[in-house]
């Protein structure tokens, strides 16, 4: 890529909207999947008894297995929304920043 070009995209405003928006949504998702995690880790380090909780009186599986398996349904949920926000709203960004050094 010539250098005229990477000065072109360095200074399109839909660049710089583009870094800004996928920045701020990466640093939202990733603090939301730490909080999840380190609190289900919290949880089996100082209170395991109450994810040894059976889930009902004589049932085998305790409420720690359900608690686990949102863990994980979690993180894909928050990758598919990733995932559907980038297509939606960088995608465009993308192309309209193509465009424009196409144009050059």
């Amino acid at each position: 890529m010539k250098n005229e070009y990477i000065e072109v995209i360095k200074n399109d405003p839909n660049y710089i909207e583009l870094l800004s928006r996928r920045k701020s949504l990466t640093i939202k998702l990733s603090l939301a999947m730490l909080v999840v995690y380190f609190s289900f880790i919290l949880t089996i380090a100082y209170q395991p008894t109450f994810l040894a909780t059976p889930i009902s009186e004589g049932a085998v599986t305790t409420i720690g297995i359900p608690i686990g398996i949102f863990v994980i349904i979690f993180a894909f949920a928050l990758t598919g929304y990733y995932t559907l926000r980038a297509n939606k709203e960088f995608d465009s960004l993308t192309q309209k920043i193509k465009d424009k050094v196409k144009d050059i």
